[in-house]
């Protein structure tokens, strides 16, 4: 039987679905949280090189990819909330954006700790390191930005600009090691040619998946409450509200 997704396009009808699938999907996230923390930290082997302080990267390059990912649809569903005008793509937009700048700082912070052993300091302007710290600003400017507006189509018109505009600053994070001579290593994850074993390898995708699912899970209850606040004067909303 044909399933009819553009329902869902609807506010009223994709609470339903996200609250369905919100349980699934942190249900997955914590089981292969707990199977990558446990591959990274007790399977796979010391680095050559960086010997246990390596250990970091289980954490810091998944949210890393994830806080650009997570940016670049959010500024997707932004700019189809600006040009067909769609509350609920609206709505997705701001409820990406606090996860997305979660994932940006615990990037930088564990950046940071992964870097005193490495390069003897907490923090050095690199191109890598700058335009990260730039993009947890921007999801910190949509924010304020959403909340400082007190008409909601006007604050999702405004904050979408902002994205969208931002967006440019995702592929010059991603290239900066290519671009620039900069202190930050290039591509952990490659599909060819990598020297990680394999160990490695499988904690590392096994951490993208649980934090990937995680955000899938924080957003669709994100977005409920949003739906929540922005139908509240309607049938529906207060009966389930109530």
């Amino acid at each position: 039987m044909a399933i009819n997704w553009f329902k869902y396009a609807a506010p009223t009808n994709f609470y339903g679905l996200a609250g369905k699938l919100i349980p699934w999907f942190a249900g997955f996230s914590l089981v292969l949280f707990a199977a990558g923390m446990y591959i990274g930290f007790f399977v796979a082997p010391a680095d050559a090189q960086q010997g246990e302080f390596y250990r970091i990267i289980f954490i810091h390059v998944p949210t890393s990819i994830l806080s650009m990912v997570l940016y670049m649809v959010m500024a997707g569903y932004a700019a189809l909330g600006l040009i067909f005008n769609t509350r609920l793509s609206a709505m997705m937009a701001s409820a990406i954006a606090p996860t997305g700048a979660l994932f940006a700082f615990i990037s930088l912070w564990t950046g940071a700790l992964w870097g005193k052993p490495m390069w003897g300091a907490w923090w050095v302007w690199d191109a890598r390191l700058t335009s990260e710290l730039i993009l947890l600003f921007l999801y910190l400017g949509f924010i304020s930005l959403h909340a400082s507006i007190d008409d909601p189509r006007r604050a999702d018109r405004a904050s979408a600009l902002l994205a969208i505009v931002g967006s440019v600053n995702v592929p010059i994070i991603y290239f900066s090691v290519k671009w620039w001579n900069t202190l930050h290593q290039g591509s952990t994850i490659k599909f060819s040619g990598t020297s990680m074993h394999v160990a490695m390898q499988q904690a590392m995708f096994t951490m993208l998946a649980a934090l990937w699912l995680y955000a899938l899970a924080v957003v669709l209850a994100r977005v409920r409450s949003i739906i929540l606040e922005r139908e509240r004067h309607t049938h529906w909303a207060q009966e389930v509200a109530a």
